[in-house]
């Protein structure tokens, strides 16, 4: 059986999300592929703790903020790799192949093509735009997944104690070495169908260019969560 695996999920308020998440893990669960599951908790109020007790997931406390969540969770994983999921993110039934056969490659981190869950013609638009920056740029987002070793994970410094954009942080970090799976990761259009899909892909949009061309996090993150 290859290396296993240490799933890390940062939770807010994440109960409702959080039972199709968990139920796309359980074959490689029982399959000892995955080893541990861990929340990396900001501090919610709702069920979230009394999921992660019922599962046998570990429940890790931190302060919020993604970026940091995921870091704090990345100091106490067992498995020799570790793949970071949205708790609003579910992995597609070809995923456990594509992971194995990553597997062999320590010196690469990889990504899952991106979908959403609903089959809308702005979602296949936004969703296409999505993996065609992430293959042309190398930026995908954290609603993609991300499966890197233990060892590439420390030699880069892991995840920025930044409170936005921790995902193209870690990204830039792993510049050249970055694969997309070949298996698709679906992920929740809430936000999109709250805003609206051009009003939030706008948004979005504005936020990565500001950050590439050198703003404050902490100043994208009070504007972009207000």
């Amino acid at each position: 059986m290859p290396a296993p695996i240490s799933v890390i999920i940062p939770t807010l308020n994440s109960a409702p999300h959080l039972q199709s998440c968990l139920g796309a893990l359980g074959e490689g669960i029982m399959d000892g592929l995955l080893t541990e599951v861990i929340f990396a908790d900001g501090g919610s109020c709702d069920d979230t703790a009394q999921i992660a007790e019922d599962v046998g997931a570990t429940f890790l406390s931190t302060p919020i903020g993604r970026g940091n969540q995921m870091a704090a969770a990345a100091q106490i994983a067992r498995g020799e790799w570790l793949l970071f999921l949205h708790s609003d993110s579910v992995l597609g039934r070809d995923w456990q192949d594509a992971v194995i056969r990553h597997l062999t490659t320590p010196e690469k981190a990889a990504y899952f093509k991106l979908r959403f869950d609903e089959a809308t013609f702005p979602a296949r638009t936004v969703a296409s735009w999505a993996n065609l920056r992430a293959r042309w740029l190398g930026l995908p987002y954290g609603d993609q997944g991300l499966l890197i070793s233990r060892r590439l994970y420390k030699r880069i410094g892991g995840f920025p104690d930044i409170p936005l954009m921790e995902d193209v942080a870690i990204a830039e970090k792993l510049r050249g070495k970055l694969s997309a799976l070949p298996a698709f990761i679906e992920t929740s259009a809430e936000k999109y169908r709250q805003d609206g899909w051009i009003k939030r892909s706008f948004k979005n949009f504005n936020v990565l260019s500001r950050y590439l061309t050198g703003a404050d996090p902490t100043k994208l993150a009070a504007k972009y969560y207000r």
